[in-house]
């Protein structure tokens, strides 16, 4: 096994001990300063102030008051830290309440991207390789729950959830710090537009029709999702 699968191996197996280990009797020596939540929650706060990049061990370190050997004792390294990060920043699902399947299913993944806008650095740790953690596994189960007695098979199932999940966290990346991307991109290719527009005549179009409708591209994906979802499913009621 090369040297980097090691790290990666041994980088999971950490993940997992912090993430999924119940708490067993208690270490010997001095009783922890910290629990891992508040480790956790300092490193959120320095990513919510000033990015992902921002955060490492020793800027959690200095936030807690504790020096970066001590942080060791919580988190093994920053793919760990990442883990409990994420775990912190989503936070769980809150319950849609609809009783039909459509209408639940878009809550879901707009519950999602409340989250993920809020914290758009969570974003970066969502589509990196990783473990899931407990909260990350209940947005999971919420969502199946959701399509639960549907004529969908699980691979299906997790199909739908992944394309939600994408489509979310692109529209969060689109929307990161410029707020309307469409309105945005229109501004900057205006002076283009109104000199070009016969060159360009359906992206002139495209931008100037039907402008109270921009920038809803959150909503539009998951409807097409959802679609696309009825569709195979009378097509299978036939």
């Amino acid at each position: 096994m090369a040297a980097s699968e090691k790290r990666d191996e041994a980088a999971v197996d950490g993940v997992a001990a912090l993430l999924w280990t119940e708490p067993t009797a208690v270490r010997r020596g001095p009783k922890p300063k910290f629990t891992l939540t508040q480790v956790a929650d300092a490193a959120v706060v320095i990513a919510d102030e000033e990015g992902l990049e921002a955060v490492t061990m020793q800027r959690v370190a200095e936030r807690l008051g504790a020096t970066k050997m001590a942080l060791y004792r919580y988190v093994p390294g920053r793919v760990e830290l990442n883990a409990v990060m994420l775990e912190r920043a989503m936070g769980e699902p809150e319950p849609s309440g609809a009783s039909d399947w459509r209408t639940a299913l878009r809550d879901w993944a707009v519950d999602l991207h409340g989250r993920a806008v809020a914290r758009p650095w969570a974003v970066e740790l969502v589509q990196r390789p990783h473990l899931p953690g407990p909260v990350e596994l209940e947005w999971f189960e919420s969502g199946l729950r959701i399509m639960t007695g549907l004529h969908l098979t699980g691979a299906e199932m997790l199909d739908v959830l992944a394309l939600l999940v994408g489509h979310v966290m692109a529209v969060v990346r689109q929307q990161s710090g410029t707020g309307a991307p469409e309105d945005q991109l229109l501004r900057a290719l205006a002076p283009v537009l109104a000199s070009r527009a016969d060159d360009f005549p359906l992206t002139t179009a495209a931008f100037t029709q039907d402008e109270g409708a921009r920038d809803d591209a959150l909503r539009f994906g998951i409807g097409r999702v959802i679609a696309g979802v009825d569709a195979l499913l009378a097509e299978r009621d036939v």
